[in-house]
C-alpha cells in the first residue's frame, strides 16, 4: 500500500519553464551567444543548472566560459524565479487530496536547494513538508542520494514510496533508488520520449495520478469515501484488519435488525 511520494518539482508540480528560458537567454545575451527558444530550453533541462548552461552555449565553450554565464543565469533567476512559474492545473487539488489520505510528501530537485526551498514554501508550503535540491557534496539525480535524503526526513523507507517525475531522468532515478516510478505526461518530455526511456504508465492529468493512487491507498475503491475510515470497507483495511467489509445482505440484515 503507498504511504510515501516522492515528486521531481519542474515538470512535475510547478511549470517553471518560462522562468528557465528567460534567464538563460538573459545569461546568454550578456555573452552575446544566441537565444533559445522554449522547446529548446524544455529540452536542456532535468539535470541541473550547470548541465542547462552547458546544453544551451556554442559547443566547446571551456568551463570557465560555462561558469560565467551559470553565474550570470543564476543571478537572474533568483531575482526572477516566480515571474511566470506557477503550478500545473490541478495540482494543487490533488496534493491536498493526497494531504486528507495521510500520506507523506517530499520533493527531490536537482536545482539549487535555495531556490527549491523558496519554491515550496511559496508554493506547497502548508502541503509537503520535505524538499532537498541540490547540495554540494551529494551526487545529483539520477543517483539516488538525494531522494535517500529526503525519505530519511520523511522517516520512511523504499518500501510503499513511489516515485513521480516526467522525465528521463526521474525514471532513473526511481530505478537507482529501488522505488517504482510513476511518469506524468504533462510536463516538459513527450510521450515518445518517456516511452523510449522506459516508462510504462504515463498519467496525463493529477486527477488521473490521482485516481492510480487513490485505488492503492484505499483499496475499497469507493467515490465516495472522501478519506479513508468512512466506510466499512476502508475502516477495515486501514483500522481493523480482522473486520471484513459487510456485503450488501448484511447490511440490509443489520438494519431491519435495529
Amino acid at each position: 500500500m503507498i504511504k510515501n511520494l516522492i515528486f521531481d518539482l519542474d515538470g512535475t508540480l510547478l511549470n517553471t519553464l518560462a522562468d528557465l528560458r528567460d534567464s538563460t537567454n538573459f545569461a546568454l545575451k550578456k555573452f552575446n551567444y544566441p537565444e533559445k527558444t522554449t522547446d529548446e530550453v524544455r529540452n536542456f533541462v532535468g539535470n541541473g543548472l550547470r548541465m542547462l548552461i552547458k546544453r544551451a552555449v556554442p559547443q566547446g565553450t571551456n568551463d570557465k566560459t560555462v561558469d560565467a554565464v551559470l553565474s550570470e543565469m543564476k543571478t537572474h533567476y533568483r531575482e526572477h524565479y516566480h515571474d511566470g512559474t506557477v503550478p500545473y492545473d490541478g495540482i494543487l487539488p490533488f496534493l491536498r487530496k493526497m494531504k486528507r489520505c495521510d500520506l507523506r510528501m517530499a520533493i527531490v530537485s536537482n536545482k539549487a536547494n535555495p531556490m527549491v526551498q523558496l519554491l515550496r514554501t511559496l508554493y506547497f508550503d502548508d502541503l509537503i513538508p520535505v524538499a532537498v535540491g541540490e547540495l554540494d557534496g551529494v551526487p545529483r539525480k539520477p543517483a539516488p542520494d538525494m531522494v535517500r535524503i529526503a525519505m530519511q526526513r520523511l522517516g520512511c523507507t523504499e518500501e510503499n514510496t513511489v516515485y513521480i517525475g516526467d522525465s528521463e531522468v526521474d525514471i532513473e532515478t526511481a530505478k537507482n533508488t529501488g522505488l517504482p516510478c510513476f511518469s506524468v505526461g504533462w510536463g516538459f518530455r513527450t510521450e515518445e520520449s518517456l516511452r523510449s526511456a522506459g516508462a510504462e504508465t504515463i498519467y496525463c492529468s493529477p486527477a488521473e495520478l490521482q485516481e492510480a493512487l487513490i485505488s492503492q491507498v484505499c483499496p475499497c475503491k469507493r467515490k465516495k469515501c472522501e478519506r479513508h475510515g468512512n466506510c466499512d470497507a476502508c475502516r477495515a483495511h486501514h483500522h481493523d484488519s480482522s473486520r471484513k467489509p459487510l456485503t450488501a445482505c448484511e447490511r440490509l440484515e443489520q438494519k431491519s435488525s435495529k
